[in-house]
């Protein structure tokens, strides 16, 4: 068998055992999704009129909030799904499975491509989902083209993976579960830091450059230009650098902790 051969038939082997231990432990995953369904909820029918006065000329409604919002909560979901990814690697390292993996004649990269992969097809299900409830409280985008709308999911499976190589070296530096999450928290704070919420012109002076050159707020302001046809400026290059810089960056400090770590 050749190489190629060994590694996809070892990371699929791999990419089904991800899969089952998240649908035997739910609990995780389904407190990651409701993360972002309870914010939109939260946001839209709570804060959403006093939210608005903030967008365009202070005369949005609530319709057009949910408009702005969704794309936003759509990218803290991916944020929020790669935690559990930080949790799942360093669980696996602490219980040792993974060491004798090791000592088993299987592709050595398999183990954390398995990770990789389940977690981006979860992040697109979740993504999905948050989707589907905002669709039914009356989000709309009657402009966007099937080419735009084929972007968008593009956008967002691109995102997903560039933040899960960075969740996965986040794990791999994790002694145990309860520090993993607390390593990939700023997944979840940074769309609140971002332009998901309230423009960045309606923050304090100050705040604006934090907000506006984080990779959240590129990739939303991508994101509403491509469903809403709102404009992407020079958004839409900024997000390309982030994703290609986090995929490398999480890639090198994976493979490098995964072949470097003694366990």
């Amino acid at each position: 068998m050749s190489t190629y051969s060994l590694a996809l038939r070892d990371s699929s082997t791999m990419l089904r055992r991800n899969l089952l231990h998240a649908r035997r432990y739910p609990s995780l995953t389904l407190n990651l999704l409701l993360t972002p369904i309870m914010l939109l909820l939260l946001f839209v029918y709570l804060f959403g009129d006093v939210m608005s006065a903030g967008i365009g000329d202070g005369g949005a409604n609530r319709s057009e909030y949910i408009a702005y919002i969704v794309p936003g909560i759509l990218l803290m979901t991916i944020g929020g799904t790669t935690v559990g990814t930080a949790v799942s690697v360093s669980t696996d390292m602490a219980e040792g499975i993974i060491a004798r993996f090791r000592t088993m004649a299987i592709h050595r990269g398999s183990v954390i491509i398995g990770h990789v992969i389940g977690s981006v097809l979860q992040a697109v299900i979740s993504v999905t989902l948050v989707g589907a409830v905002g669709v039914a409280i009356g989000f709309r985008s009657t402009d966007a083209t099937l080419l735009e709308w084929l972007a968008a999911y593009g956008l967002l499976i691109l995102f997903a993976t560039a933040l899960t190589w960075v969740a996965v070296g986040m794990g791999l530096i994790s002694p145990n579960a309860e520090a993993a999450s607390n390593n990939a928290m700023p997944m979840i704070l940074l769309p609140l830091f971002s332009s998901a919420f309230v423009p960045i012109d309606a923050m304090p002076g100050w705040f604006q450059p934090i907000a506006e050159y984080q990779p959240f707020t590129p990739a939303i302001e991508t994101l509403r230009g491509l469903l809403l046809g709102t404009e992407i400026g020079h958004n839409g290059w900024l997000t390309l650098t982030w994703t290609l810089a986090l995929t490398l960056l999480g890639y090198y400090w994976s493979k490098a902790k995964f072949n470097n770590d003694p366990k």
